[in-house]
This record gives C-alpha cells, sequence and structure tokens, in this order.
C-alpha cells in the first residue's frame, strides 16, 4: 500500500496552504527551500502546522477538498 498526505502549511502571516503529497518529508522540504513555484514561494510558507496519513489517494483528494472547503467558508 502507499502512504498519501493531506497538509496544511502556513507563514509568520498565517496564510494557509493545503496540499496532498505521498512524501511528505520531500514536500515539506520543497515547500521550506522555495523550490516550486506560485503561491507557497510567493507568500513563503515554510511551517507544517497539521497532516492526516490515508493509503487512498481519493480519500486523500476529498479530504483536501473538504479542508479547502472549511478555511474557505470560515473567511467569508
Amino acid at each position: 500500500m502507499k502512504d498519501y498526505y493531506v497538509y496544511i502549511m502556513s507563514n509568520n502571516s498565517k496564510t494557509l496552504y493545503t496540499g496532498v503529497t505521498n512524501d511528505l518529508m520531500r514536500r515539506v522540504y520543497e515547500h521550506k527551500n522555495e523550490m516550486i513555484e506560485g503561491f507557497t514561494k510567493k507568500y513563503k510558507i515554510k511551517k507544517l502546522v497539521y497532516f492526516e496519513h490515508t493509503e487512498d489517494i481519493n480519500s486523500a483528494i476529498e479530504r483536501e477538498k473538504q479542508i479547502k472547503g472549511l478555511l474557505r467558508r470560515k473567511k467569508g
């Protein structure tokens, strides 16, 4: 079985980023070292604040969507 992670990262301003990966250590390293172009590099998202583990990619993607939906509702 393969491992998948849903994770939330933040910066000093408490901007949040939610993602899915099959290698949490590598992905956090990439964010911390600004190796990925886009949102996380622009907003200096470098702190892992939460993660969940699953062995099913579909569950991970569904959970990511659920978390993003909760965060968006909280903003509005």
